[in-house]
């Protein structure tokens, strides 16, 4: 019941540092911020970073970690564009990145479970090997996408906004309500707070954990062809800090690093609070630079809160 108060505290705090950022800068740039089209910007800026983010959560949950998604996203979009040129279908392309994203996931839940390797060094050992498995296929050259991929879904517009957001606003809404109400979630929570104690209660812990982390790369092989459809091309290159931005929106949204608490509702907040800011130094005209130092603070300081709340919870 404490961890529950916790985390809707942290959810309303996070929530009105949101709220705090939209307000400020509206006021500031009524014009160019408040407006549908800057507004739909920002929602499809975030909707990729959103997939990624909710498999994380769910990692860092069982007091695991993730640093392979970004490349599983390259390797997953290569290996999508390979099969649709070769055949011609796009849903070949997107059943061969979710298909693929989930290999690597299995493989990273394998190794940490089965393997009794830590989960960092599991998944910066496969972050490396899905980077250059792209490269090897691609020859280092971004590969296009196929032009109804990218005509078609990629510019798809559902009650004005991008269809991708809609796909993923709703993998995100079921995802949310398995973690906050089905075994499945309730099981992952235990995990992370305790692992033995999850063990002894009767939950198996190892096919959880597998399980959790094939998730993570199955919603990373979606984003790679997501991005392969809004982008038109595979980005070999452009994904390098996906799995950062990723690690420090589930942070920022009050996810605990040390396992056992977070919300996917937090995590939705804790994307778009980056964004918003980027968004708005650009329209406000402010250095792209410090960007990145105040969304750093902001990550140090959730960092800080979390070890002093579980200091006090320890006490």
């Amino acid at each position: 019941m404490d961890r529950v108060r916790l985390r809707d505290r942290q959810v309303v705090w996070i929530a009105a540092v949101l709220a705090l950022l939209l307000v400020t800068f509206s006021v500031l740039r009524p014009d160019s911020f408040a407006t549908s089209f800057n507004l739909l910007n920002l929602v499809s800026d975030a909707a990729i970073l959103l997939l990624l983010a909710t498999g994380m959560t769910y990692v860092i949950i069982t007091a695991g970690i993730d640093l392979s998604v970004g490349g599983v996203l390259v390797f997953s979009a290569v290996a999508a564009t390979k099969i649709m040129e070769a055949t011609g279908s796009l849903l070949l392309g997107a059943a061969t990145a979710v298909l693929t994203g989930l290999v690597w996931g299995l493989l990273n839940g394998f190794l940490v479970a089965k393997g009794r390797i830590p989960a960092l060094i599991v998944t910066l050992g496969t972050l490396g090997m899905s980077l250059g498995g792209a490269l090897l296929l691609t020859g280092g050259v971004d590969l296009r996408a196929p032009g109804d991929l990218n005509l078609g879904l990629g510019l798809a517009r559902w009650l004005g906004v991008p269809q991708i957001a809609w796909i993923c606003a709703a993998i995100t809404a079921v995802l949310a309500l398995a973690l906050a109400r089905t075994r499945f979630g309730r099981h992952t929570y235990a995990i992370g707070s305790n692992a033995e104690a999850a063990r002894r209660g009767g939950v198996a812990v190892n096919r959880h954990l597998i399980r959790v982390y094939g998730l993570a790369g199955l919603l990373a092989g979606l984003a790679g062809y997501l991005s392969l459809a809004k982008y038109g091309i595979t980005g070999v290159s452009a994904h390098s800090t996906d799995n950062l931005q990723a690690i420090a929106a589930v942070v920022i949204g009050g996810t605990s690093l040390f396992g056992g608490v977070g919300t996917v509702v937090g995590t939705v907040i804790g994307v778009f609070i980056p964004v918003v800011l980027q968004n708005g130094f650009q329209i406000l005209g402010v250095r792209p630079f410090w960007q990145q130092v105040v969304v750093g603070a902001v990550l140090v300081a959730a960092v800080y809160v979390d070890q002093w709340q579980r200091g006090r919870r320890d006490q």
